[in-house]
C-alpha cells in the first residue's frame, strides 16, 4: 500500500486523483490532504470519505471547515487541521521518513504558491507526482538541487507524462526524471502537442474582441480557470516546453510544439535513428494522474483506451506564432536565464486575473507579459530569495504595466 499526501485536493487534479485512489481499493491511503479553501465543503466531505488523518487549509477558513465537518460527520473525530502557507509546506514534507518509492506526494496546487510544497516534498524523500508546473517553471534550478534520490519526479501533466513513458523506449541518461544510467542520449528532440485551444486559427484582430467566457470555453480538457485561459493564449504550452526543458535535460531548441486537435497523441520522443514513439490514449487526466500515483508501476483499468478498430483521423499542424507569441517567449525566457521564467510566469499569472475580472483586453495579456520580459534584468542570486524576489518584481510591473 502507497502513503498518498494530495496538495490542491478540491481542484480538478484533486478531485480526480482521489476518483482513481477511490477505484483501486487496498492500494492507497491518503494521509493528508491540503486545499486553499474555495470549496470547504468538498474538503470535509474528502476528509471524511477517505479518512484523512490530516488537513491543511487557508488561514481563515478553520471555522468554517469545523463546521462542515460537523454537519457531515455523524460524531466522527476530527482530522488534525494546519491553517497558513507554513501548513501546506509542512504537509507536503510530512512522509519524511519512508522508503524510496512508498510514498507518493501528488501537487496539484495551481500557481507559483506550489514551489515551496514541491521543495518540501523533494526533501522528504518522498517521490513527487508533479502537477503543478508553475513549481517547476520558476525553481528548476531549486528543484534540481533539492532531490534526495534520482528520477524522484513523475510528471503529471499529460504531455510530460508521455514522454516519460516514451523516454523509456531508448536511453537517455539526463534529467529529473531519470534514473542514473550511463551511454550517450539517444533523444533527438521532444515533440509537445497542443490542443489549439478555442481560438485555432483565429487572427489576432478577432482575438482581440475574446470574452473571459469564451476564453473558458476549453474544446477538449475540463480544468481550473487559469490552466484553461493559458490553453488558450498557449502560455500553457510555453509553460510546459519550460518545463520539458528542466524535466528532461533538454535545450528548448530540441523541443517542437505541434497542434493537434484531437489531444490523442499527448507528446512524442524523437530518436536519433529517426524513429518517433507517441503516447496514445483519449484525452482523460486520469490516466496520467494514476501512472504519477503507482509509478513506475500501472493500474488497471484506469481509462478506456483508443478505439483501434473504429474509423479516426488525427491530424498535425503548426502553430502560429504571429498570432500566438507566447511559446516564442518562453523559449527567450528558459534561454536567457534562470530568473526570466519565474518572471514570465508571474507577470501572466497577474494578466490572467486582471482579464478573468473584466480589467484588461485578452490582446494585453501575452503583450503585457512579453513588456515585463523585456525589462527584467536578471541580477538576483538563484536561490529560493532570488525566485521569489523576481517573481514579486514582475507582478509588481505587470500591475503599473496595465494601470490596474
Amino acid at each position: 500500500m502507497r502513503d498518498v499526501v494530495l496538495l490542491g485536493s478540491t481542484g480538478s487534479i484533486g478531485t480526480q486523483a482521489l476518483e482513481v485512489i477511490d477505484s483501486h481499493p487496498g492500494q492507497f491511503r491518503v494521509l493528508g490532504i491540503g486545499a486553499g479553501g474555495a470549496n470547504i465543503d468538498l474538503l470535509a466531505r474528502q476528509a471524511l470519505d477517505f479518512d484523512v488523518p490530516r488537513v491543511a487549509i487557508a488561514a481563515d477558513k478553520a471555522d468554517e471547515f469545523a463546521a462542515a465537518w460537523e454537519a457531515i460527520a455523524q460524531g466522527a473525530p476530527a482530522p488534525q487541521v494546519d491553517t497558513g502557507e507554513e501548513a501546506m509546506v509542512a504537509l507536503a514534507g510530512s512522509l519524511s521518513g519512508t522508503a524510496e518509492h512508498s510514498g507518493v506526494v501528488l501537487n496539484g496546487i495551481t500557481g507559483s504558491i506550489g514551489l515551496r510544497p514541491t521543495l518540501a516534498a523533494l526533501e522528504s524523500g518522498a517521490t513527487l507526482a508533479l502537477a503543478n508546473k508553475e513549481s517547476l517553471v520558476i525553481g528548476g534550478g531549486l528543484i534540481a538541487d533539492a532531490m534526495a534520490w534520482p528520477g524522484q519526479i513523475v510528471p503529471v501533466d499529460s504531455e510530460h507524462s508521455a514522454l516519460a513513458q516514451a523516454l523509456r523506449s531508448g536511453r537517455h541518461e539526463k534529467g529529473l526524471t531519470s534514473p542514473v544510467v550511463t551511454g550517450e542520449s539517444e533523444v533527438r528532440r521532444l515533440v509537445l502537442t497542443a490542443s489549439g485551444g478555442p481560438f485555432r486559427r483565429w487572427t489576432r484582430e478577432q482575438l482581440a474582441a475574446v470574452t473571459p467566457e469564451q476564453a473558458l470555453n476549453h474544446p477538449t480538457w475540463d480544468m481550473g480557470p487559469v490552466v484553461t485561459i493559458n490553453s488558450s493564449t498557449l502560455v500553457n504550452k510555453g509553460l510546459e516546453l519550460i518545463e520539458a526543458a528542466y524535466l528532461f535535460d533538454i535545450d528548448s531548441a530540441d523541443i517542437t510544439v505541434v497542434v493537434h486537435p484531437q489531444s490523442v497523441i499527448h507528446s512524442m520522443v524523437e530518436f536519433v535513428d529517426g524513429s518517433t514513439i507517441a503516447q496514445a490514449s483519449p484525452p482523460d487526466m486520469k490516466l496520467p494522474i494514476a501512472l504519477g500515483l503507482s509509478w513506475p508501476e500501472r493500474l488497471h483499468d484506469v481509462s478506456t483506451p483508443c478505439a483501434w478498430d473504429a474509423p479516426v483521423a488525427w491530424t498535425f499542424e503548426p502553430f502560429d506564432a504571429d498570432v500566438f507569441p507566447a511559446i516564442t517567449l518562453a523559449r527567450q525566457a528558459v534561454a536567457a536565464s534562470a530568473l526570466h521564467p519565474a518572471v514570465l510566469n508571474a507577470a501572466n499569472e497577474e494578466c490572467v486575473e486582471a482579464f478573468r475580472t473584466g480589467r484588461i483586453g485578452y490582446l494585453e495579456i501575452v503583450d503585457t507579459v512579453a513588456d515585463v520580459l523585456a525589462s527584467f534584468d536578471a541580477g538576483g542570486s538563484v536561490d529560493l530569495e532570488g525566485v521569489l524576489g523576481a517573481d514579486a518584481w514582475a507582478r509588481q510591473n505587470a500591475r503599473r504595466i496595465l494601470g490596474v
